[in-house]
């Protein structure tokens, strides 16, 4: 049995993609936070280095979120009723996310907060001055 074109794999990975934005909720919420990320390092004018720190960030809770809907998804196909192995393996795929999710704002905080703490003590010197 062949396998399919490289065209079909594309496919397939571009389904699971929409899947994940169209059905989950939390990697909608994931997108739009990572989007804000995005944008503030552009204003900041972040440098390569912190780019590609905060791009494998975004990167990581984005697979953690898709591995949990993995984990879920299979879960319920094996197991549609309750089992306690079921919500063990849901509950340790969702805390993985979470830590993935506290990392990335641990990460957000290092590469973020400084530039940005000092475009704003420039604003409010300013605005301070301004006010005078």
């Amino acid at each position: 049995m062949r396998s399919g074109s490289l065209r079909d794999s594309f496919r397939y990975a571009g389904a699971g993609l929409w899947y994940a934005w169209r059905t989950q909720r939390n990697t909608r919420i994931h997108l739009m936070v990572a989007g804000a990320a995005v944008a503030l390092g552009v204003w900041l004018g972040l440098a390569a280095t912190e780019w590609a720190v905060l791009t494998l960030t975004i990167g990581f809770v984005l697979v953690g979120e898709m591995l949990n809907t993995v984990a879920e998804t299979l879960v319920d196909l094996v197991s549609p009723g309750y089992h306690p192995l079921a919500k063990v393996v849901k509950d340790v795929a969702a805390g993985a996310v979470l830590l993935t999710a506290i990392i990335a704002v641990v990460v957000g905080l290092l590469i973020l907060g400084p530039p940005l703490w000092g475009r704003l003590t420039v604003y409010r010197q300013r605005w301070l001055l301004s006010v005078r």
